[in-house]
Formats: C-alpha cells, structure tokens, sequence
C-alpha cells in the first residue's frame, strides 16, 4: 500500500524546494544575470558581453527569461528590454518568446504535479482567492487570454493559477505564447532602440507602453472585481 504523505512532510518538502531553488537562482543571477542587467549603466559593455560569449551569451539570456517566469518574484520586463538591445528586435523577440513559453509550460506541469502548496511559496492566498471565478467561468479560456494579453497584468499569477484549474494544456500553450507577444514586443522594440541610439523612438515606445500598462493594469482590476462580486 502506498504511503501518503504528512501535512508536516509536504511542508518540509516544499521548503527544501524552495530552498534549493532559491539558492540555484542567485547563483544563476549574480554569475550570469548580473552581465545581462549591467546594460542600463553600462550598455556597450553589456554587449560585448553577449557578442563574446556567441551560442553561450544567448543561451545564458534564454535560461534567466526562462528563471524569470518559474520565480515569479523576479521582474521579466528588465530581461526583455536587454533582449531588444543586445539582440534586435526580431533574434531578441524570438528568444524571450520561446524562453517565456517554455517557462510557462514548465510553471503549468510544476503546478498539475505539486498543486497549491507550490503555488502559495510565491503568491499569498488573497490574490488566488480573487482569481477563484476563472475555474468555473465559461468563458474562462476566452478571458485568460485577453487579460494575458493586457500589457501591465500579472502574467506570472496567472500562469500559476492556470495550473489549478482543468484547463488543457494545448489551450495555455496557445494563451502564454499569443498573450506575451504585446509586451514583449513594445520592451523588446524599446531596447532595440536604445541599442541603435535611437533615442527618441525608445522614450516614445516606453511612454505609450507605461501608459498602456497602467490602463491594463486598472482593467484588469476592474475584470477581478466584478467578476468576483457577481460570483
């Protein structure tokens, strides 16, 4: 007969985790990430950088997108604006999408294996509460993806809350790749300027994607709360 595990065991288990995962993302973050974000001090060194580590520069870059989307803690707008400037806006676009996506899908299993107790080691109880009306919703596919594809929402709560629920992979594979394109783009197009001193083109895509995001951000708030009051 198989042996279930303990409340106190899965605790533990969770801890150990987390522990290793964190202590493996700084390493990953200061002898790897630190190159990748020293571009907003230091843009041409940050370059070279890439440029010298060939195969490996981008490799590195795909692995902290990749990081980046599983700790949810880590902020992926920075990775994105680097990816622009250190790769163009077609190379650095494809590398953050891919990485993005592998990392969704990777968050979307992680979550189906370990269930919510993986989940709350990043987000607290409240903000899953307020998403609890997406598990029954009919329409619940349909309104992932719009509010996926809303610049300033919280992507890494939403592709854990994804796991909790029956939603089939093929329909988030096709939701955490369409619904990062927007803000991907509008940072990775930013970045691409800057890197070709082009200025004037980098504060116009940052100021209409700052508002963008805010006006998403308030949309998706609005969504939340309606949506929970009439559930």
């Amino acid at each position: 007969m198989k042996k279930e595990w303990t409340d106190q065991q899965k605790k533990i288990l969770y801890g150990i985790f987390f522990g290793i995962f964190v202590i493996l993302s700084l390493f990953i973050f200061f002898y790897i990430g630190k190159p990748m974000i020293r571009f907003a001090s230091e843009p041409e060194k940050f370059r070279e950088w890439v440029d010298g580590h060939g195969i490996g520069g981008r490799l590195a870059y795909f692995g902290m997108v990749l990081l980046q989307v599983i700790v949810a803690i880590i902020p992926g707008e920075p990775f994105e604006i680097a990816g622009g400037y250190a790769f163009g806006v077609w190379e650095g676009t494809f590398l953050c999408l891919a990485a993005a996506a592998l990392g969704s899908f990777l968050v979307f299993w992680l979550v189906r294996k370990m269930g919510v107790k993986f989940v709350s080691l990043f987000f607290d109880e409240g903000k899953l509460e307020k998403l609890k009306f997406l598990k029954s919703s009919p329409k619940r596919d349909v309104i992932f993806l719009f509010i996926f594809m809303l610049p300033g929402t919280p992507k890494d709560l939403l592709s854990y809350f994804a796991g909790l629920t029956d939603m089939k992979f093929s329909a988030w594979a096709l939701i955490s790749v369409l619904g990062r394109i927007p803000s991907v783009v509008t940072s990775v197009v930013g970045g691409a300027a800057i890197g070709t001193k082009n200025y004037g083109t980098a504060v116009l895509v940052f100021l209409v994607t700052f508002a963008v995001s805010v006006g998403g951000m308030l949309l998706y708030e609005y969504i939340v709360k309606k949506r929970s009051q009439k559930k």
